[in-house]
């Protein structure tokens, strides 16, 4: 077993006969980004679930910095450097910005890994400032429009002191200002060497960021290379629009 980054062996689930994930292998090291494109109903929400413990995997292993995480829970995945969003956002819908990014901030991760004498309240709000959402902070979230709350997700993660994050659509319902903020907040993240697995429709700006894609189609492993290699890739391109015309793919920004 490697001890650095994260390790995906031969994932299988299926769901009462349908197999949403079908052997899936790939390996991500340490401080890099990669990103997971694939039609509509491809795995790759499924895959995120499974990595992250909300789903165990019927076959296969996940191995994280040498150790096995197969069958761990979500809250021992965040324990271990961890952290996720999601693509249908889920705040605490009574609760403001700051009361739903301290809730992070008072987890187990975050006590441990935040500089001494740093406290949960100074933590949430040094996140909210990197999403540029600290002047929010006192908005409840159910006033939050789609962007926002996107960043709220994103916000909640980085409380929990991740040293890897997978972003599920995150650049989904942002303006492109919006989106030019986001992708520059991701560069320094990796620049601090956090590792980044990510899923997007929007491939212009997902392969501006990201060296490496994972295709996926069916559960399986479509392809796995460069943006530009994936781009002239024939499997690819008949798993985008031959059979299933434009469904979950857009090239814009």
């Amino acid at each position: 077993m490697t001890k650095d980054g994260l390790e995906i062996r031969a994932v299988t689930k299926t769901f009462e006969g349908l197999t949403a994930l079908s052997d899936v292998t790939f390996s991500l090291e340490d401080g890099k980004i990669m990103g997971i494109i694939g039609p509509n109903g491809a795995g790759k929400t499924t895959l995120f679930n499974v990595i992250s413990g909300f789903l165990r995997a019927d076959q296969g292993q996940m191995v994280y910095h040498g150790k096995d995480i197969s069958s761990l829970k979500p809250h021992q995945v965040v324990d271990l450097g961890m952290a996720r969003t999601f693509q249908i956002v889920r705040p605490f819908k009574s609760m403001s910005v700051f009361e739903n990014t301290i809730v992070a901030a008072l987890s187990p991760r975050s006590r441990r890994s935040r500089p001494k004498g740093v406290k949960s309240d100074e933590t949430a709000m040094n996140v909210l400032g990197r999403v540029a959402l600290d002047h929010k902070r006192d908005e409840p979230v159910s006033n939050l429009p789609m962007g926002d709350l996107r960043r709220l997700e994103i916000a909640r993660a980085l409380a929990t002191y991740p040293q890897f994050i997978l972003l599920d659509e995150p650049f989904s319902g942002l303006s492109l200002k919006e989106m030019d903020a986001l992708a520059g907040l991701i560069r320094n993240l990796l620049d601090e060497k956090c590792t980044i697995l990510i899923i997007e429709h929007k491939l212009k700006i997902l392969m501006s960021l990201a060296p490496r894609i994972l295709v996926l189609d069916y559960g399986k492993v479509l392809a796995d290379g460069t943006p530009a290699e994936i781009a002239d890739n024939e499997s690819v391109i008949r798993a985008y629009l031959g059979r299933r015309g434009h469904a979950g793919v857009d090239t814009t920004n």
